[in-house]
Protein backbone atom coordinates (compact mmCIF):
# COMPACT_ATOMS: atom_id res chain seq x y z
CA UNK A 1 0.00 0.00 0.00
CA UNK A 2 1.42 3.24 -1.03
CA UNK A 3 2.11 6.64 1.63
CA UNK A 4 -0.59 8.49 -0.37
CA UNK A 5 -2.87 5.41 0.15
CA UNK A 6 -2.40 4.87 3.38
CA UNK A 7 -2.77 8.89 4.13
CA UNK A 8 -6.23 8.91 2.43
CA UNK A 9 -7.72 5.49 4.47
CA UNK A 10 -6.63 7.03 7.91
CA UNK A 11 -8.03 10.13 6.60
CA UNK A 12 -11.51 7.92 6.16
CA UNK A 13 -11.51 6.35 8.66
CA UNK A 14 -10.88 9.44 11.16
CA UNK A 15 -13.56 11.17 9.61
CA UNK A 16 -15.69 8.41 9.49
CA UNK A 17 -14.65 7.65 13.61
CA UNK A 18 -16.21 11.61 13.84
CA UNK A 19 -19.18 11.16 11.66
CA UNK A 20 -20.43 8.04 13.50
CA UNK A 21 -19.73 9.74 17.45
CA UNK A 22 -21.70 12.60 15.91
CA UNK A 23 -24.65 9.72 15.05
CA UNK A 24 -24.06 8.37 18.80
CA UNK A 25 -24.33 5.31 17.33
CA UNK A 26 -21.46 2.00 17.76
CA UNK A 27 -19.38 0.48 14.64
CA UNK A 28 -17.40 -2.06 14.16
CA UNK A 29 -14.59 -3.33 10.92
CA UNK A 30 -15.95 -6.50 10.25
CA UNK A 31 -15.04 -9.24 8.06
CA UNK A 32 -12.64 -9.46 5.10
CA UNK A 33 -10.86 -6.56 5.66
CA UNK A 34 -9.44 -7.63 8.84
CA UNK A 35 -8.96 -11.44 7.34
CA UNK A 36 -6.79 -9.69 4.75
CA UNK A 37 -4.79 -7.27 6.67
CA UNK A 38 -4.15 -10.38 8.98
CA UNK A 39 -2.27 -12.10 6.22
CA UNK A 40 -0.80 -9.63 4.86
CA UNK A 41 -2.71 -8.53 1.72
CA UNK A 42 -4.02 -5.70 0.43
CA UNK A 43 -7.60 -5.22 0.25
CA UNK A 44 -9.76 -2.01 -0.42
CA UNK A 45 -13.01 -2.95 0.27
CA UNK A 46 -14.11 -2.59 3.79
CA UNK A 47 -16.54 -3.74 5.53
CA UNK A 48 -18.72 -1.98 8.61
CA UNK A 49 -21.26 -2.39 10.72
CA UNK A 50 -23.84 -0.08 12.82
CA UNK A 51 -26.25 -0.78 15.36
CA UNK A 52 -28.52 1.71 13.66
CA UNK A 53 -29.90 2.42 9.45
CA UNK A 54 -26.67 1.44 8.19
CA UNK A 55 -28.17 2.94 4.41
CA UNK A 56 -28.88 6.38 6.30
CA UNK A 57 -25.15 6.49 7.68
CA UNK A 58 -23.92 5.84 4.58
CA UNK A 59 -25.61 8.14 2.49
CA UNK A 60 -24.86 10.82 5.09
CA UNK A 61 -21.19 9.86 5.30
CA UNK A 62 -21.21 9.68 1.13
CA UNK A 63 -22.38 13.26 1.23
CA UNK A 64 -19.66 14.43 3.98
CA UNK A 65 -16.82 12.84 2.64
CA UNK A 66 -17.73 13.86 -1.26
CA UNK A 67 -17.66 9.91 -1.89
CA UNK A 68 -20.31 7.94 -4.47
CA UNK A 69 -23.73 6.04 -2.35
CA UNK A 70 -24.38 3.05 -3.97
CA UNK A 71 -27.59 0.53 -2.81
CA UNK A 72 -26.47 -2.73 -3.15
CA UNK A 73 -29.30 -4.66 -1.06
CA UNK A 74 -32.45 -1.82 -0.51
CA UNK A 75 -34.34 -5.14 1.69
CA UNK A 76 -31.06 -6.06 3.84
CA UNK A 77 -30.06 -2.86 4.13
CA UNK A 78 -26.58 -2.92 2.75
CA UNK A 79 -25.07 -0.15 1.11
CA UNK A 80 -21.41 1.20 -0.16
CA UNK A 81 -19.30 4.58 -0.14
CA UNK A 82 -16.48 4.47 -2.38
CA UNK A 83 -13.91 7.16 -1.60
CA UNK A 84 -11.72 8.42 -3.85
CA UNK A 85 -8.02 7.24 -3.17
CA UNK A 86 -6.36 9.93 -5.01
CA UNK A 87 -3.94 7.51 -6.29
CA UNK A 88 -3.08 6.94 -9.81
CA UNK A 89 -2.64 3.15 -11.22
CA UNK A 90 -1.10 2.80 -14.56
CA UNK A 91 -0.18 5.37 -16.98
CA UNK A 92 -3.00 7.52 -19.11
CA UNK A 93 -1.30 5.62 -22.38
CA UNK A 94 -2.31 2.60 -20.25
CA UNK A 95 -6.07 1.68 -20.98
CA UNK A 96 -5.80 0.27 -17.25
CA UNK A 97 -5.21 3.49 -16.11
CA UNK A 98 -7.52 4.76 -13.01
CA UNK A 99 -7.73 6.04 -9.61
CA UNK A 100 -8.17 4.29 -6.61
CA UNK A 101 -10.89 3.79 -4.88
CA UNK A 102 -12.16 2.85 -1.27
CA UNK A 103 -15.06 0.16 -0.64
CA UNK A 104 -16.81 1.22 2.58
CA UNK A 105 -19.86 -1.24 2.45
CA UNK A 106 -22.09 -0.42 5.46
CA UNK A 107 -24.72 -3.26 7.16
CA UNK A 108 -26.98 -3.07 10.17
CA UNK A 109 -26.72 -5.03 13.47
CA UNK A 110 -28.78 -5.78 16.35
CA UNK A 111 -28.48 -7.15 19.68
CA UNK A 112 -24.76 -7.02 20.04
CA UNK A 113 -21.81 -7.51 17.63
CA UNK A 114 -21.31 -10.93 18.44
CA UNK A 115 -24.51 -12.22 17.34
CA UNK A 116 -23.84 -10.30 14.38
CA UNK A 117 -20.43 -12.54 13.49
CA UNK A 118 -22.47 -15.16 14.36
CA UNK A 119 -24.23 -15.42 11.01
CA UNK A 120 -21.24 -14.82 9.08
CA UNK A 121 -20.24 -17.42 7.07
CA UNK A 122 -16.69 -18.71 8.35
CA UNK A 123 -14.89 -17.93 11.31
CA UNK A 124 -11.76 -15.80 9.35
CA UNK A 125 -14.44 -13.83 8.21
CA UNK A 126 -16.01 -13.39 11.84
CA UNK A 127 -13.71 -10.71 13.63
CA UNK A 128 -14.65 -7.18 14.43
CA UNK A 129 -12.48 -4.57 15.72
CA UNK A 130 -14.96 -1.45 16.94
CA UNK A 131 -13.84 1.94 15.43
CA UNK A 132 -13.85 3.93 18.06
CA UNK A 133 -10.67 1.82 19.60
CA UNK A 134 -8.86 1.39 15.87
CA UNK A 135 -5.42 2.61 15.94
CA UNK A 136 -5.51 3.58 12.45
CA UNK A 137 -2.09 3.62 11.84
CA UNK A 138 -1.39 0.14 12.95
CA UNK A 139 -4.08 -1.20 11.16
CA UNK A 140 -3.09 0.33 7.86
CA UNK A 141 0.30 -0.69 8.02
CA UNK A 142 -0.82 -4.82 8.94
CA UNK A 143 -0.01 -4.56 12.88
CA UNK A 144 -3.20 -5.39 14.23
CA UNK A 145 -1.34 -6.86 17.29
CA UNK A 146 -3.27 -6.28 20.44
CA UNK A 147 -5.45 -9.24 21.13
CA UNK A 148 -7.71 -7.30 23.44
CA UNK A 149 -8.66 -4.82 20.70
CA UNK A 150 -9.89 -7.60 18.34
CA UNK A 151 -13.07 -8.96 18.46
CA UNK A 152 -12.51 -13.23 17.93
CA UNK A 153 -15.69 -15.65 19.10
CA UNK A 154 -14.86 -18.13 16.81
CA UNK A 155 -11.32 -18.42 16.97
CA UNK A 156 -11.20 -17.23 13.09
CA UNK A 157 -7.25 -16.07 13.66
CA UNK A 158 -6.01 -19.10 14.70
CA UNK A 159 -8.13 -20.81 11.94
CA UNK A 160 -6.05 -17.96 9.60
CA UNK A 161 -2.42 -19.25 10.96
CA UNK A 162 -3.76 -23.20 10.67
CA UNK A 163 -4.91 -21.95 7.00
CA UNK A 164 -8.40 -23.33 7.31
CA UNK A 165 -11.49 -22.63 6.09
CA UNK A 166 -14.37 -23.31 8.57
CA UNK A 167 -17.99 -22.81 8.90
CA UNK A 168 -19.10 -20.75 11.38
CA UNK A 169 -21.76 -23.28 12.55
CA UNK A 170 -24.01 -25.42 10.88
CA UNK A 171 -26.64 -23.65 9.62
CA UNK A 172 -24.91 -21.20 7.49
CA UNK A 173 -25.65 -22.51 3.95
CA UNK A 174 -29.31 -22.85 4.86
CA UNK A 175 -28.92 -19.39 5.92
CA UNK A 176 -27.17 -18.40 2.78
CA UNK A 177 -26.40 -21.21 -0.05
CA UNK A 178 -23.96 -18.91 -2.13
CA UNK A 179 -21.67 -19.96 0.73
CA UNK A 180 -21.13 -23.26 -0.46
CA UNK A 181 -19.24 -21.66 -3.61
CA UNK A 182 -17.83 -19.41 -1.90
CA UNK A 183 -15.68 -21.62 0.37
CA UNK A 184 -14.21 -23.32 -2.51
CA UNK A 185 -13.62 -19.98 -3.92
CA UNK A 186 -12.03 -18.36 -0.54
CA UNK A 187 -10.03 -21.76 -0.28
CA UNK A 188 -8.35 -21.39 -3.65
CA UNK A 189 -7.60 -17.59 -3.30
CA UNK A 190 -6.03 -18.04 0.37
CA UNK A 191 -4.55 -21.24 -0.26
CA UNK A 192 -6.52 -22.59 2.51
CA UNK A 193 -7.93 -26.09 3.17
CA UNK A 194 -11.69 -26.55 4.07
CA UNK A 195 -12.09 -28.45 7.21
CA UNK A 196 -13.42 -31.79 6.73
CA UNK A 197 -16.34 -30.70 8.91
CA UNK A 198 -16.87 -28.30 6.37
CA UNK A 199 -16.63 -30.25 3.46
CA UNK A 200 -19.05 -32.57 4.89
CA UNK A 201 -21.64 -29.86 5.39
CA UNK A 202 -21.15 -28.85 1.67
CA UNK A 203 -21.74 -32.13 0.62
CA UNK A 204 -24.32 -32.38 2.09
CA UNK A 205 -26.04 -28.68 1.35
CA UNK A 206 -24.42 -29.17 -2.13
CA UNK A 207 -28.40 -28.83 -4.04
CA UNK A 208 -28.97 -25.83 -2.52
CA UNK A 209 -26.89 -24.26 -4.49
CA UNK A 210 -29.89 -23.89 -6.98
CA UNK A 211 -31.72 -21.68 -4.60
CA UNK A 212 -29.40 -18.53 -5.40
CA UNK A 213 -30.16 -16.14 -8.19
CA UNK A 214 -27.48 -16.84 -11.32
CA UNK A 215 -25.96 -13.13 -10.81
CA UNK A 216 -24.70 -13.99 -7.46
CA UNK A 217 -23.34 -17.49 -8.62
CA UNK A 218 -21.32 -15.41 -11.55
CA UNK A 219 -19.88 -13.31 -9.76
CA UNK A 220 -18.32 -16.17 -7.93
CA UNK A 221 -17.46 -18.54 -10.60
CA UNK A 222 -15.67 -15.55 -12.16
CA UNK A 223 -13.66 -15.42 -9.46
CA UNK A 224 -12.94 -18.82 -9.01
CA UNK A 225 -12.30 -19.21 -12.96
CA UNK A 226 -10.00 -15.78 -12.84
CA UNK A 227 -7.46 -17.66 -11.04
CA UNK A 228 -4.28 -20.10 -11.27
CA UNK A 229 -5.33 -24.08 -10.72
CA UNK A 230 -8.98 -23.30 -12.20
CA UNK A 231 -9.17 -27.09 -13.84
CA UNK A 232 -8.25 -28.69 -9.86
CA UNK A 233 -10.97 -26.74 -8.03
CA UNK A 234 -13.46 -27.67 -10.72
CA UNK A 235 -12.56 -31.32 -9.79
CA UNK A 236 -12.64 -30.50 -6.14
CA UNK A 237 -16.40 -28.83 -6.80
CA UNK A 238 -16.95 -32.19 -8.29
CA UNK A 239 -16.17 -33.88 -5.50
CA UNK A 240 -18.07 -31.85 -3.09
CA UNK A 241 -21.40 -32.15 -5.84
CA UNK A 242 -21.30 -28.72 -6.37
CA UNK A 243 -20.27 -28.93 -10.21
CA UNK A 244 -23.28 -31.01 -11.16
CA UNK A 245 -25.41 -29.14 -9.12
CA UNK A 246 -24.11 -25.93 -10.96
CA UNK A 247 -24.06 -27.21 -14.39
CA UNK A 248 -26.29 -30.42 -14.52
CA UNK A 249 -25.89 -30.50 -18.13
CA UNK A 250 -22.02 -31.85 -17.56
CA UNK A 251 -23.89 -35.18 -16.13
CA UNK A 252 -24.33 -36.84 -19.27
CA UNK A 253 -20.77 -36.40 -20.31
CA UNK A 254 -19.67 -38.61 -16.78
CA UNK A 255 -18.24 -41.80 -18.94
CA UNK A 256 -18.92 -41.46 -22.18
CA UNK A 257 -16.08 -43.15 -24.25
CA UNK A 258 -14.39 -41.62 -27.28
CA UNK A 259 -12.92 -42.57 -30.02
CA UNK A 260 -9.48 -44.62 -29.69
CA UNK A 261 -7.37 -41.05 -30.16
CA UNK A 262 -8.90 -39.36 -27.20
CA UNK A 263 -7.17 -40.86 -23.67
CA UNK A 264 -9.80 -39.57 -21.47
CA UNK A 265 -13.98 -40.06 -21.14
CA UNK A 266 -15.51 -36.32 -22.36
CA UNK A 267 -16.12 -35.48 -18.55
CA UNK A 268 -12.92 -35.83 -17.91
CA UNK A 269 -11.13 -34.67 -21.51
CA UNK A 270 -13.35 -31.40 -20.66
CA UNK A 271 -11.44 -30.67 -17.12
CA UNK A 272 -8.38 -31.79 -18.54
CA UNK A 273 -9.27 -28.98 -21.69
CA UNK A 274 -9.24 -26.40 -18.90
CA UNK A 275 -5.83 -27.45 -17.16
CA UNK A 276 -4.33 -27.11 -20.79
CA UNK A 277 -5.93 -23.71 -21.40
CA UNK A 278 -4.01 -22.97 -17.89
CA UNK A 279 -0.71 -24.15 -19.15
CA UNK A 280 -1.03 -22.60 -22.61
CA UNK A 281 -1.63 -19.15 -21.55
CA UNK A 282 1.12 -19.63 -18.89
CA UNK A 283 -1.17 -19.31 -15.51
CA UNK A 284 -0.12 -22.57 -14.24
CA UNK A 285 1.78 -25.79 -14.69
CA UNK A 286 0.11 -28.74 -16.31
CA UNK A 287 0.65 -32.40 -15.46
CA UNK A 288 1.25 -34.06 -18.64
CA UNK A 289 3.26 -30.50 -20.13
CA UNK A 290 6.87 -30.15 -20.64
CA UNK A 291 8.92 -27.05 -21.59
CA UNK A 292 9.09 -29.08 -24.83
CA UNK A 293 5.23 -28.46 -25.05
CA UNK A 294 5.13 -25.21 -24.10
CA UNK A 295 8.16 -24.08 -26.58
CA UNK A 296 6.51 -24.04 -30.01
CA UNK A 297 3.43 -22.63 -28.56
CA UNK A 298 2.54 -18.89 -30.45
CA UNK A 299 2.97 -16.26 -27.49
CA UNK A 300 3.61 -12.54 -27.28
CA UNK A 301 3.04 -9.64 -25.22
CA UNK A 302 0.54 -8.51 -28.17
CA UNK A 303 -1.23 -12.07 -27.61
CA UNK A 304 -1.15 -12.05 -23.70
CA UNK A 305 -2.90 -8.38 -23.85
CA UNK A 306 -5.55 -9.78 -25.79
CA UNK A 307 -6.65 -12.35 -23.52
CA UNK A 308 -6.18 -10.29 -20.31
CA UNK A 309 -8.73 -7.86 -21.89
CA UNK A 310 -12.08 -7.13 -19.90
CA UNK A 311 -15.17 -9.07 -21.69
CA UNK A 312 -17.92 -7.79 -18.82
CA UNK A 313 -17.42 -6.51 -15.42
CA UNK A 314 -15.71 -8.88 -13.75
CA UNK A 315 -14.45 -11.52 -16.63
CA UNK A 316 -11.67 -11.09 -18.69
CA UNK A 317 -10.75 -13.38 -21.68
CA UNK A 318 -8.42 -15.54 -20.06
CA UNK A 319 -11.50 -16.95 -17.38
CA UNK A 320 -13.77 -17.44 -20.22
CA UNK A 321 -11.25 -18.66 -22.48
CA UNK A 322 -11.05 -21.80 -19.22
CA UNK A 323 -15.32 -21.55 -19.19
CA UNK A 324 -15.29 -22.80 -22.95
CA UNK A 325 -13.38 -25.25 -22.47
CA UNK A 326 -15.00 -26.66 -19.69
CA UNK A 327 -18.31 -26.42 -21.99
CA UNK A 328 -16.73 -27.08 -25.53
CA UNK A 329 -18.05 -30.77 -26.15
CA UNK A 330 -21.21 -30.36 -23.82
CA UNK A 331 -23.49 -31.56 -26.48
CA UNK A 332 -21.28 -34.50 -27.36
CA UNK A 333 -23.30 -36.98 -25.01
CA UNK A 334 -26.41 -36.31 -26.84
CA UNK A 335 -24.63 -36.66 -30.54
CA UNK A 336 -22.49 -39.79 -30.34
CA UNK A 337 -23.35 -42.41 -32.69
CA UNK A 338 -21.74 -45.03 -34.56
CA UNK A 339 -21.55 -45.16 -38.27
CA UNK A 340 -21.64 -48.20 -40.40
CA UNK A 341 -18.03 -48.16 -40.69
CA UNK A 342 -17.75 -48.61 -36.63
CA UNK A 343 -16.48 -44.99 -35.75
CA UNK A 344 -17.83 -43.43 -33.37
CA UNK A 345 -18.97 -39.83 -34.89
CA UNK A 346 -20.38 -36.44 -33.17
CA UNK A 347 -21.67 -34.59 -35.65
CA UNK A 348 -23.70 -31.19 -35.05
CA UNK A 349 -22.32 -31.61 -31.54
CA UNK A 350 -20.01 -27.65 -31.75
CA UNK A 351 -23.44 -26.17 -33.07
CA UNK A 352 -25.78 -28.08 -30.29
CA UNK A 353 -22.97 -26.96 -27.60
CA UNK A 354 -22.77 -23.48 -28.47
CA UNK A 355 -26.45 -23.35 -28.37
CA UNK A 356 -26.02 -25.64 -24.72
CA UNK A 357 -23.61 -23.06 -23.37
CA UNK A 358 -25.29 -19.92 -24.18
CA UNK A 359 -28.48 -21.45 -22.22
CA UNK A 360 -26.30 -22.40 -19.31
CA UNK A 361 -24.40 -19.38 -18.83
CA UNK A 362 -28.08 -17.36 -19.11
CA UNK A 363 -29.09 -19.08 -16.49
CA UNK A 364 -26.33 -18.16 -14.32
CA UNK A 365 -26.94 -14.46 -15.47
CA UNK A 366 -24.01 -14.06 -17.64
CA UNK A 367 -23.97 -10.62 -19.76
CA UNK A 368 -24.25 -11.02 -23.38
CA UNK A 369 -21.00 -9.90 -24.55
CA UNK A 370 -19.57 -13.04 -22.31
CA UNK A 371 -22.50 -15.37 -23.90
CA UNK A 372 -21.21 -14.31 -27.26
CA UNK A 373 -17.80 -15.12 -26.82
CA UNK A 374 -18.01 -18.87 -25.22
CA UNK A 375 -20.73 -19.25 -27.95
CA UNK A 376 -18.01 -18.67 -30.24
CA UNK A 377 -15.93 -20.90 -28.82
CA UNK A 378 -17.34 -23.78 -28.40
CA UNK A 379 -19.42 -23.56 -31.93
CA UNK A 380 -16.28 -22.55 -33.64
CA UNK A 381 -13.61 -25.00 -31.40
CA UNK A 382 -12.91 -27.26 -34.41
CA UNK A 383 -12.37 -24.62 -37.29
CA UNK A 384 -8.84 -24.22 -36.97
CA UNK A 385 -8.17 -28.51 -37.77
CA UNK A 386 -10.85 -28.10 -40.63
CA UNK A 387 -9.21 -25.58 -42.19
CA UNK A 388 -6.57 -28.18 -43.93
CA UNK A 389 -5.61 -31.16 -44.56
CA UNK A 390 -2.40 -32.37 -45.84
CA UNK A 391 -1.52 -28.85 -46.79
CA UNK A 392 -1.81 -25.37 -44.82
CA UNK A 393 -4.98 -23.45 -45.02
CA UNK A 394 -5.30 -20.88 -48.08
CA UNK A 395 -5.23 -17.43 -47.27
CA UNK A 396 -9.29 -17.30 -47.70
CA UNK A 397 -9.71 -19.95 -45.70
CA UNK A 398 -7.58 -18.27 -42.57
CA UNK A 399 -9.40 -14.42 -44.10
CA UNK A 400 -12.82 -16.04 -44.09
CA UNK A 401 -12.08 -17.71 -40.23
CA UNK A 402 -11.54 -14.84 -38.52
CA UNK A 403 -14.11 -12.96 -40.32
CA UNK A 404 -16.54 -15.76 -39.01
CA UNK A 405 -14.97 -15.60 -35.78
CA UNK A 406 -14.68 -11.66 -35.13
CA UNK A 407 -12.72 -10.76 -32.07
CA UNK A 408 -13.19 -14.68 -30.98
CA UNK A 409 -10.92 -15.92 -33.63
CA UNK A 410 -7.05 -15.98 -31.25
CA UNK A 411 -9.16 -17.44 -28.29
CA UNK A 412 -10.90 -19.98 -30.57
CA UNK A 413 -7.19 -21.15 -31.58
CA UNK A 414 -5.94 -21.05 -28.34
CA UNK A 415 -8.92 -23.99 -27.37
CA UNK A 416 -8.07 -25.69 -30.28
CA UNK A 417 -4.43 -26.32 -28.91
CA UNK A 418 -5.66 -26.96 -25.64
CA UNK A 419 -8.48 -29.42 -27.08
CA UNK A 420 -5.79 -31.02 -29.16
CA UNK A 421 -3.60 -31.54 -25.87
CA UNK A 422 -6.64 -32.91 -23.51
CA UNK A 423 -7.32 -35.58 -26.28
CA UNK A 424 -3.56 -36.92 -26.43
CA UNK A 425 -2.46 -36.39 -22.50
CA UNK A 426 0.30 -38.30 -21.88
CA UNK A 427 0.42 -39.82 -25.44
CA UNK A 428 1.01 -36.68 -27.08
CA UNK A 429 3.60 -36.99 -29.59
CA UNK A 430 6.48 -34.00 -30.35
CA UNK A 431 6.64 -34.14 -33.64
CA UNK A 432 2.84 -33.85 -33.59
CA UNK A 433 2.61 -31.23 -31.43
CA UNK A 434 4.99 -29.63 -33.27
CA UNK A 435 2.96 -29.63 -36.32
CA UNK A 436 -0.25 -28.50 -34.75
CA UNK A 437 1.47 -25.05 -33.25
CA UNK A 438 2.82 -24.50 -36.74
CA UNK A 439 -0.40 -24.41 -38.53
CA UNK A 440 -1.83 -22.18 -35.20
CA UNK A 441 1.27 -19.99 -36.10
CA UNK A 442 0.95 -19.93 -39.43
CA UNK A 443 -2.33 -19.02 -39.17
CA UNK A 444 -1.89 -16.07 -36.86
CA UNK A 445 1.52 -14.76 -39.25
CA UNK A 446 -0.74 -14.47 -42.41
CA UNK A 447 -3.83 -13.07 -40.76
CA UNK A 448 -1.25 -10.46 -39.47
CA UNK A 449 -0.12 -9.53 -43.20
CA UNK A 450 -3.63 -9.89 -43.30
CA UNK A 451 -4.29 -7.01 -41.65
CA UNK A 452 -1.54 -5.04 -42.71
CA UNK A 453 -2.89 -4.97 -46.19
CA UNK A 454 -6.67 -4.80 -45.63
CA UNK A 455 -7.05 -2.36 -42.39
CA UNK A 456 -5.26 0.48 -43.96
CA UNK A 457 -6.97 1.25 -47.33
CA UNK A 458 -10.78 0.35 -48.29
CA UNK A 459 -10.55 0.11 -52.30
CA UNK A 460 -14.17 0.25 -53.43
CA UNK A 461 -17.36 0.56 -51.28
CA UNK A 462 -21.38 -0.18 -52.22
CA UNK A 463 -21.83 3.19 -53.80
CA UNK A 464 -19.07 3.06 -56.15
CA UNK A 465 -19.92 -0.69 -56.83
CA UNK A 466 -23.72 0.39 -58.08
CA UNK A 467 -22.05 3.59 -59.57
CA UNK A 468 -20.03 1.73 -61.93
CA UNK A 469 -21.88 -1.28 -62.69
CA UNK A 470 -25.57 0.39 -62.54
CA UNK A 471 -26.10 -1.99 -59.24
CA UNK A 472 -28.89 -1.63 -57.37
CA UNK A 473 -28.95 -1.92 -53.25
CA UNK A 474 -29.36 -6.10 -52.47
CA UNK A 475 -27.32 -8.87 -51.50
CA UNK A 476 -25.37 -9.23 -54.97
CA UNK A 477 -23.12 -5.95 -53.28
CA UNK A 478 -22.53 -7.30 -50.10
CA UNK A 479 -21.17 -10.40 -52.22
CA UNK A 480 -18.90 -8.21 -54.84
CA UNK A 481 -17.90 -6.32 -51.53
CA UNK A 482 -16.53 -9.74 -49.76
CA UNK A 483 -15.24 -11.51 -52.96
CA UNK A 484 -12.73 -7.98 -52.99
CA UNK A 485 -11.59 -8.33 -49.49
CA UNK A 486 -10.95 -11.94 -49.73
CA UNK A 487 -8.77 -10.74 -52.73
CA UNK A 488 -7.53 -7.73 -51.41
CA UNK A 489 -6.46 -10.08 -47.93
CA UNK A 490 -4.77 -12.39 -50.34
CA UNK A 491 -2.73 -9.72 -51.81
CA UNK A 492 -4.34 -10.58 -55.37
CA UNK A 493 -5.77 -6.76 -55.63
CA UNK A 494 -4.43 -3.62 -53.92
CA UNK A 495 -5.67 -0.50 -55.65
CA UNK A 496 -9.32 0.22 -56.86
CA UNK A 497 -8.71 -0.24 -60.62
CA UNK A 498 -7.91 -3.97 -59.83
CA UNK A 499 -10.99 -4.13 -57.26
CA UNK A 500 -13.37 -3.00 -59.81
CA UNK A 501 -11.59 -5.29 -62.35
CA UNK A 502 -12.30 -8.20 -60.20
CA UNK A 503 -15.80 -7.18 -59.73
CA UNK A 504 -16.76 -6.70 -63.75
CA UNK A 505 -14.95 -10.18 -63.83
CA UNK A 506 -17.14 -11.68 -61.80
CA UNK A 507 -20.52 -10.09 -63.17
CA UNK A 508 -19.58 -10.94 -66.40
CA UNK A 509 -19.01 -14.78 -64.75
CA UNK A 510 -22.73 -14.38 -63.87
CA UNK A 511 -24.02 -13.31 -66.68
CA UNK A 512 -22.91 -15.79 -68.89
CA UNK A 513 -23.74 -18.76 -66.03
CA UNK A 514 -27.25 -17.09 -66.68
CA UNK A 515 -27.51 -17.31 -70.19
CA UNK A 516 -26.36 -20.70 -70.75
CA UNK A 517 -28.87 -21.78 -68.15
Amino acid sequence: MSSGEVSTLVTSLAELCQFLARQNCRAYIVGGFIRDHLLDKETSDIDIAVDTNALYIADGLAKELGGKFVLLDEANGIARVIIDGGQQQGSPQNQEFHRAAWHFDFSSFSGGIESDLARRDFTVNAMAIELNQLDTIALTLNKVQERQKLIDPFSGREDLGNKIVRAVNEQIFEADAVRLLRAVRLAAELHFTIEPKTEELIHRYSQFIIKVPGERLREELLRLFSLPHTSRYLRYLDKLGLLLALIPELRESKGVEQPKEHFWDVFNHSLETVAAVEFLIRESDWEYGSEDILTPVPWSDIIDQHLCQEVSSGSDRKALLKLGGLLHDIAKPRTKFVDNSGRTRFLGHTKEGAATAASILERLRFSHREINLVESLVYHHLRPVQMTNEELPTQRAIYRYFRDTGDAGIDVLFLALADYLATQGPSVTIEEWQGHCRLINYILTEHGKQQVRVLPSKLVDGHELMKNFGLTPGPLIGELLTLVHEAQAEGEVSAKEEALALVRKELDKRYNMRSVN
